[in-house]
C-alpha cells in the first residue's frame, strides 16, 4: 500500500478553489475515491454479499424453530401489490455498493465494513432466535421475476428486514459522504428518493410486512448512527492540508497532486 494516496482521494476545498471551479472539483474528488483501490472494493463487496447470504440462507432453509407470522397492518393494506416494484427491490445491490466504493482508503473501506458486518449479524442473530415469516400472499399467476424470487428467497427471515435495514445504513453513510464531497445537493435528493422507494417495493412487492420495516430501520439507526460517529473518512485530510500550509509558509512545494495552500 502506497505511503500516500492522491490528495484528490481525501482533499477538501482548498481557498484558491473559485466558485465556477468548485462543482468540478467535487466531481473529480469522488471519482478519485471511485478509483482508489476499486478492484479491492469490488471483490470485498462481492465476498461479503456473499458471506451474509450464505448465512441468510441457511437460516430461511433450517429455522431453530417454526417462524412467527408477522401481523399486518393498515398500511400494509393501503400498499398494494405492484409488480414493477422489484426493479427497486433489487436494486438495493446497486445501493448498498456506492458507500464503499467512495470510501477514501483502506482504513476507512475496513472500519466501514465491521460496522455493516454487525448490522448483518445483529439480523442474522435475531433470525437465528426468533424466526418469523410474512402472512401468505396470493400474487396474480406467471408475473415475470416473481417466481424466481419466491424460490430464492422464501417468506421466511422477514423480521427484522434486512432489506431495510441495509438501505438505511448506506443512505446514513451516503448522505455524510456527499456532503463529505461537497457534490451537488440534488444528489442527495436522489439518494432519498432512492431509499424510499427500496423501503416501499419491500412492501409493495409483498417480502415484508410494515412492522418489518420498522424493525428494520431501527436496527439500521442503533448501529449507523454510531459508525457515523466513529469512522473517520477524512483521514489524511488534516495532514495534506497542514503539510500543504507548512511548505507554502517556507516556500517549498507541496506533495505531488496536492493544491498548494497559502499565499503564491
Amino acid at each position: 500500500m502506497p505511503s500516500e494516496l492522491p490528495a484528490a482521494v481525501h482533499a477538501t476545498r482548498t481557498p484558491r478553489e473559485s466558485p465556477r471551479e468548485r462543482p468540478r472539483a467535487a466531481w473529480l474528488r469522488a471519482a478519485a475515491r471511485v478509483r482508489s483501490r476499486f478492484w479491492l472494493k469490488a471483490v470485498g463487496i462481492a465476498a461479503f454479499m456473499a458471506l451474509f447470504f450464505v448465512g441468510y440462507f441457511h437460516l430461511l432453509r433450517h429455522p431453530l424453530q417454526p417462524p412467527l407470522q408477522m401481523p399486518l397492518s393498515a398500511i400494509d393494506t393501503w400498499i398494494g401489490f405492484r409488480a414493477w416494484a422489484l426493479w427497486p427491490y433489487l436494486s438495493l445491490w446497486v445501493y448498498v455498493a456506492w458507500p464503499p466504493v467512495l470510501m477514501p482508503d483502506v482504513r476507512a473501506l475496513l472500519r466501514y465494513g465491521a460496522w455493516v458486518g454487525a448490522l448483518c449479524v445483529a439480523g442474522l442473530a435475531s433470525f437465528y432466535w426468533w424466526p418469523t415469516a410474512v402472512p401468505p400472499t396470493s400474487l396474480p399467476a406467471d408475473l415475470a421475476g416473481f417466481d424466481l424470487l419466491r424460490g430464492v428467497d422464501a417468506a421466511g427471515n422477514a423480521c427484522p428486514s434486512m432489506h431495510v435495514a441495509a438501505a438505511t445504513f448506506s443512505a446514513l453513510w451516503l448522505h455524510r459522504l456527499l456532503r463529505e464531497l461537497e457534490l451537488p445537493g440534488w444528489l442527495r435528493w436522489v439518494n432519498l428518493g432512492w431509499f424510499a422507494l427500496i423501503v416501499w417495493s419491500t412492501l409493495a412487492v409483498k417480502q415484508h410486512v410494515w412492522w418489518d420495516a420498522v424493525a428494520g430501520a431501527l436496527l439500521a439507526l442503533a448501529v449507523g448512527l454510531p459508525s457515523l460517529r466513529l469512522v473517520d473518512t477524512k483521514t489524511g485530510s488534516a495532514s495534506i492540508a497542514g503539510g500543504c500550509r507548512s511548505r507554502a509558509a517556507h516556500g517549498a512545494p507541496g506533495p505531488e497532486g496536492t493544491a498548494r495552500v497559502g499565499p503564491q
